[in-house]
């Protein structure tokens, strides 16, 4: 048996919380002493821990007195119900963490504008450059001519709502011109990425035959940093939730997908990412 004194020091709960419990109905001492102390065993200290389950979910006090003296409560599937909807609240959380992350980096001063003629003609010439002679060639084949290149990626670039996209993925205009500028070209760098994505959607495959929700999560995390890296930017959200949308949307893709690593795995990579960030 333990004092509400013990109780509290274990629960962080405060002696006058847990007397207003006791009040209220909602958890009653295992036994009163004829000094008046209230005294609690291992099924009041469950009872308590299951309390404060929900009421990190927000639940009012009267509803979960409710929940908890209906006969037909089941403990463990409340348990299961808690857990799922604690995840939920978890992952949502996820997404604003990342969004406080990008504030504190200064990612909400954002201009909606399209980009400039030397906006537009730093990221051209300097995509050129990465270009392999084949590649070139490939281009020209394509538009007809570099120039015909040119004309396109400009007027591309010089759409606002196409310049918007460019602008929630990397914060601001600076940003992606700043990312695109700093990109290599590097095959090797770009070849040891696609070959993390590959691995950790291998991973993803286990965890959806696993039905491993830690798995999952991390999952999530490792494809976030890698398209980090890829793309060159501080937050993945945007571009992960825009991928989630064409995994769960797409069914050309879905195939595609599906028939390099499992029926299924598309549609249950879409849903993790949706789940991480409590979409």
């Amino acid at each position: 048996m333990k004092t509400v004194k013990e109780i509290s020091k274990i629960t962080g709960i405060s002696i006058r919380t847990l007397r207003y419990y006791d009040e209220i109905g909602l958890l009653k001492p295992a036994r009163v002493t004829e000094a008046r102390y209230r005294l609690y065993d291992d099924k009041e200290l469950e009872k308590l821990q299951e309390i404060l389950f929900y009421k990190e979910l927000e639940i009012p006090l009267a509803d979960i007195k409710k929940v908890m003296e209906n006969p037909e409560h089941d403990k463990q599937k409340a348990l299961a119900v808690q857990k799922s909807l604690l995840e939920r609240k978890r992952n949502r959380l996820n997404g604003i963490i990342e969004l406080i992350d990008d504030v504190m980096k200064g990612v909400n001063t954002m201009s909606f504008g399209a980009f400039t003629e030397e906006d537009v003609k730093k990221i051209i010439d300097h995509s050129l450059e990465l270009q392999s002679q084949e590649s070139l060639n490939a281009i020209i084949e394509q538009f007809g001519s570099l120039e015909n290149y040119r004309a396109s990626m400009k007027e591309n670039l010089k759409d606002e709502s196409r310049a918007a996209e460019l602008i929630k993925i990397y914060g601001s205009k600076d940003k992606a011109v700043e990312a695109s500028l700093a990109a290599t070209g590097n095959m090797d760098e770009l070849q040891q990425v696609q070959y993390d994505i590959d691995n950790i959607y291998k991973q993803f495959a286990i965890a959806k035959e696993k039905q491993d929700a830690d798995m999952e999560t991390e999952c999530v995390r490792k494809l976030a940093k890698n398209y980090k890296k890829l793309l060159r930017v501080d937050n993945a959200r945007y571009v992960l939730l825009k991928t989630a949308d064409d995994y769960l949307g797409n069914g050309v893709l879905t195939e595609a997908t599906d028939k390099q690593y499992g029926q299924g795995v598309t549609k249950y990579i879409g849903e993790a990412i949706k789940r991480y960030y409590g979409v």
